[in-house]
């Protein structure tokens, strides 16, 4: 109840002032994880925070420029769009999305499974490139998904999106196929039977149908009962380590942007929403009551109350926020974030050892400059003048008539309700020993709400 509490009164505030930070985080995530490559079978990428998600092998590849056709006017100028050559049809088929699309809603676009990757070399030649086709190579029982690089795909070449065609393997009964497919005709097997596109989201399980498993940059050998001593290519955690932390540098500007709004108790002409001064008011009261004194208490319920209920599961899930996709190496590197966020809102010390997590060392050092933010943040707060009870009804009244047409009130009503019936002896006893609570009888006229819906039931 006090996350959903939070969630409709800090709309404004997330709307207009932290909003912003938190979709520059993730832009700048995505960004520099597209930069190197990363894995279509099991989400590890060259760039991470975190350690679990880091591609540990040497991965060769090159920077090309595709020039994408606009798929609304193809005699609008061609759109070039960075892509490495080591990624899957899929992948490079998201990133000309992505940048053909920009600025258009995620759900509003056309999907990456709804389209074909067309290659074309001229006028007349045509190709259509898949994940999985004919040429597809296949080592004993590994099938290794297709790429540009497979595909010999040059810097500069022209390739456009059109709505996914219905054949089998797409395959243009054009001339110029046979005569372009040449230059890697050696590679061409035959298929025992058609398979469909998989989803690209990192999955290790092997093609029941045909008995093989599919891979792109690395085997995952995890999953196939051999020795660890096998797996020799695996660089040590030191060196890997440098690699987190050079992406965590690159990333570091767009979370301390964001957490430095969040704690802030004026940022950009925004002032401090009222349901958070008033919310923290009342649990320094309630510790006043029950003559708990200790500070770090105090500050345990309001971290647990606000930036533990509610930020870090914005932090971690921006797809609830924005019209926006996010796959499994953003959420990875999110998670670190969400995580480092959590820790900074912490009272006690977290000593570090060889042992410690990759994402604790990682931002070791920054998380005592952001435990003072939060102390800052919630000393501020304390400081500021009370609000009174009258504007704080004020202050919600007018939320909901912001938002009147946008809420079934009915089944609010009912959805509380339900919560005061499970514990309706305690909330009665409750109301009964509140002095305020007596003077304006809600006891009494909380049982005629209860007497009224049983009656109705």
């Amino acid at each position: 109840m006090l996350t959903n509490w939070f969630t409709f009164l800090l709309y404004k505030f997330l709307k207009e002032c932290a909003g912003e930070p938190l979709f520059m985080l993730y832009c700048a995530i995505k960004q520099q994880m597209e930069k190197g490559p990363i894995d279509a079978i099991t989400g590890e990428a060259r760039y991470s925070l975190s350690e679990d998600k880091l591609i540990r092998q040497q991965i060769d590849y090159k920077t090309l420029t595709l020039n994408c056709v606009n798929p609304e006017n193809e005699n609008a100028p061609e759109v070039p769009v960075k892509g490495l050559n080591c990624d899957t049809v899929t992948q490079v088929k998201e990133k000309l999305l992505d940048a053909v699309y920009k600025g258009v809603p995620y759900s509003q676009r056309p999907k990456a499974g709804d389209m074909d990757l067309e290659w074309r070399q001229g006028r007349m030649a045509r190709i259509i490139l898949q994940d999985e086709d004919v040429t597809t190579k296949i080592d004993n029982d590994w099938k290794r998904l297709n790429t540009l690089a497979h595909y010999q795909v040059t810097d500069g070449s022209s390739v456009a999106l059109v709505p996914k065609q219905t054949s089998a393997y797409n395959i243009s009964n054009s001339s110029t196929f046979t005569k372009s497919l040449s230059r890697y005709e050696s590679m061409l097997r035959t298929a025992s039977s058609p398979d469909s596109l998989r989803s690209r989201t990192p999955m290790i399980t092997p093609d029941l149908e045909s008995g093989t498993k599919l891979w792109h940059l690395v085997k995952n050998h995890d999953h196939l009962d051999q020795r660890e001593g096998d797996r020799g290519s695996k660089m040590v955690s030191e060196i890997y380590l440098t690699r987190l932390l050079a992406t965590k540098g690159t990333l570091q500007k767009f979370v301390d942007d964001l957490f430095e709004t969040i704690f802030s108790t004026a940022h950009r002409g925004s002032a401090l929403p009222l349901a958070i001064k008033y919310m923290f008011d009342f649990l320094d009261e309630q510790a006043d009551k029950h003559q708990i004194h200790d500070s770090d208490v105090r500050h345990t319920w309001k971290s647990n109350c606000l930036p533990l209920r509610f930020w870090v599961n914005v932090i971690k899930n921006p797809q609830f926020v924005f019209d926006i996709h996010k796959n499994s190496i953003t959420d990875a590197c999110l998670s670190v974030v969400a995580q480092t966020f959590m820790d900074s809102c912490s009272t006690s010390e977290h000593k570090l050892g060889k042992d410690s997590p990759s994402n604790k060392l990682l931002y070791a050092k920054d998380i005592p400059n952001y435990k003072s933010w939060v102390e800052r943040y919630y000393a501020d707060i304390a400081k500021m003048p009370a609000i009174s009870d009258q504007d704080m009804s004020a202050y919600l009244a007018e939320q909901s008539r912001l938002h009147l047409s946008q809420f079934n009130s009915m089944s609010a009503l009912h959805e509380i309700y339900s919560y005061i019936a499970k514990y309706k002896d305690e909330i009665l006893v409750a109301l009964e020993k509140d002095e305020q609570a007596r003077r304006q009888r809600l006891r009494s006229k909380l049982e005629q709400v209860v007497d009224t819906m049983a009656l109705s039931s």
